[in-house]
């Protein structure tokens, strides 16, 4: 079938290689307006830690997709894929091109294939999840593998708490096979299977990508994100919000909860260690997606 709407031209990248200033330069040169594709930046007050584009920055292109929600709302890739949808058609309307920038890997995955199999969880089941999650991996996995054999399927991640809570609320809603509803979800077009994607895949190399990473981690320090912190303590967060698990933010609000009894240098490394692993997890999701090949 022959794409039909609007072009898509999607820049990512891992964290701290230099997506914010390259996209606003693309932009600029080709009268374009930006989506964000990060999942952080959607929430209100979180904008050092997320390194949000600052009002400066948006001033000099529109950019669709930041402070959507405050810390203690849940938004989903569904909710994403609407407010897409959404910042595609105005800007086109607008003889706008569009650009998509950031580097979350459900978001950024919304623009290759599909994301959401569009199942309804009844609020019984996920307030079973939920209170499985507050109990740990085990107790999820426990559960699952009661209505799903001992033998779980190998492409599921069963070290990750996130993938098992969402894979238990399927099973439970649809009374299915995680195999059956999988093999469903990969026979459906993508939400944007109307639209020519093209990418850009920006990189460093990893020594490179480590020293950016600790210059960002000290200005976040000195810029206020342990008062952004703060707020997010004060709020009470579920744990399993997005806002609660951001990397910066978790290892800023352990620091406070813990009386700041390690030192600040002690901090800035943890920080760095935590944001060294989501790129290692992007890295995984540009792979997945196509967009950069397997290690040799």
């Amino acid at each position: 079938m022959t794409a039909s709407g609007p072009a898509i031209h999607v820049l990512t990248g891992p964290t701290a290689v230099g997506k914010t200033e390259t996209a606003l330069r693309w932009a600029e040169q080709n009268d374009a307006e930006i989506i964000s594709c990060d999942s952080v930046c959607v929430y209100r007050g979180m904008d050092i830690g997320s390194a949000k584009p600052t009002p400066e920055e948006q001033r000099r292109v529109r950019h669709h997709g930041l402070d959507l929600v405050e810390p203690s709302e849940r938004y989903s890739v569904s909710q994403y894929v609407e407010l897409a949808r959404a910042a595609i058609t105005s800007a086109h309307g607008r003889g706008k091109r569009i650009l998509v920038t950031g580097g979350s890997g459900f978001y950024l995955a919304s623009f290759f294939g599909p994301v959401t199999d569009e199942l309804e969880i009844p609020q019984a089941i996920t307030d079973e999840v939920r209170m499985l999650q507050r109990q740990g991996l085990a107790s999820l996995l426990l559960r699952l593998r009661e209505i799903e054999g001992e033998k779980l399927p190998v492409w599921l991640d069963t070290q990750n708490p996130i993938r098992i809570a969402k894979a238990l609320e399927r099973r439970l809603a649809s009374g299915r096979t995680l195999n059956s509803l999988r093999d469903e979800f990969l026979t459906r077009r993508g939400p944007f299977a109307d639209h020519p994607v093209t990418f850009e895949l920006l990189e460093r190399p990893d020594e490179d990508l480590k020293a950016r990473i600790t210059i960002r981690t000290n200005s976040m320090l000195c810029e206020g994100i342990i008062e952004e912190s703060e707020r997010l303590l004060a709020m009470k967060l579920d744990p399993e919000l997005t806002s609660s698990r951001a990397v910066g933010y978790r290892a800023v609000m352990d620091w406070l909860e813990g009386g700041k009894r390690v030192a600040m240098s002690g901090l800035a490394e943890r920080i760095n260690l935590d944001t060294w692993a989501l790129v290692r997890k992007q890295r995984k999701w540009f792979r997945r997606l196509g967009l950069a090949k397997e290690a040799e």
